[in-house]
C-alpha cells in the first residue's frame, strides 16, 4: 500500500462502499473525511455550484485538499442525464427534488418520484449516468470522465436493492438490468463511477 493515504472526499456512504474496493485492488490506502479529521461544514453544500460535472469535481477536490494537511484528495461529481428532459437533472441530480429537508434514502425516493412523474407518458426514456472524478494534492490536479448509457424504466419495472440514488430506475444497456440489481462487481464493470475512477487510477498510478 502507498505510504500516504488518499482521502475520499464524499460523505455518501453508498459511494464509499463502491469506491473502497477499487482503491484496495489498486494497492492504494484510502481514508474518508471523518478519518481525515474533516468535520462536516455547511460550506460543503455550496461547492457543487458550477454547470459541469468536471468543474464541480475539481471544486470539491481543491476545497478538501486545503483541509487535509497535504494528503492527496479524490472527489467526484456525478449525475443522471435524461434525453427527453434536455439533459436534466444533470449536475442538479442530487438536489433535483428541492427537498433540502431530506437526506439519504428519503431524498433518493423524492428524486426518483419526481423523475417518474416527469417521464409519465414519455416514450423516449434514453439516459446516461455521468461521473467526473478529480485528483488534487494542493499542487497538481486533473479530472477524468466516465459514462454509462441506458434507459429509465417504468415505475412498475423499478428493481433492485443494491446501489443508491436513481439506480433502481436506470437499466444499463450493457448489463440488461438496473444498476440496483447488479452486484458491486457488475456495477463497477460498466458504471460511470467505476469507469471514471478506473481512469483516474490508471492516470495517476500508485
Amino acid at each position: 500500500m502507498t505510504a500516504r493515504p488518499w482521502v475520499l472526499a464524499t460523505r455518501n456512504a453508498g459511494k464509499l462502499r463502491e469506491l473502497r474496493p477499487l482503491f484496495a485492488d489498486a494497492g492504494i490506502a484510502v481514508i474518508d473525511l471523518s478519518e481525515a479529521g474533516v468535520p462536516e461544514s455547511s460550506e460543503e453544500e455550496d461547492l457543487e455550484r458550477y454547470d459541469t460535472f468536471e468543474e464541480n469535481a475539481l471544486a470539491k477536490a481543491r476545497w478538501f485538499a486545503g483541509r487535509v494537511g497535504g494528503l492527496p484528495v479524490v472527489a467526484d461529481d456525478s449525475g443522471l442525464e435524461v434525453h427527453a428532459l434536455d439533459g436534466a437533472p444533470g449536475v442538479r441530480s442530487k438536489r433535483w427534488s428541492g427537498r433540502s429537508d431530506l437526506h439519504g434514502a428519503a431524498l433518493d425516493a423524492a428524486n426518483n418520484a419526481l423523475l417518474l412523474d416527469r417521464l409519465r407518458g414519455v416514450r423516449d426514456r434514453r439516459a446516461q449516468f455521468v461521473c467526473a472524478a478529480a485528483w488534487c494534492d494542493g499542487e497538481q490536479e486533473f479530472v477524468v470522465r466516465g459514462e454509462v448509457r441506458g434507459r429509465i424504466v417504468e415505475e412498475h419495472e423499478a428493481a433492485g436493492a443494491h446501489g443508491f440514488g436513481y439506480d433502481p430506475l436506470f437499466r444499463a444497456d450493457e448489463l440488461g438490468m438496473t444498476l440496483a440489481e447488479a452486484t458491486v462487481a457488475e456495477k463497477q464493470s460498466v458504471s460511470h463511477r467505476g469507469r471514471a475512477f478506473a481512469m483516474l487510477l490508471s492516470n495517476r498510478g500508485s
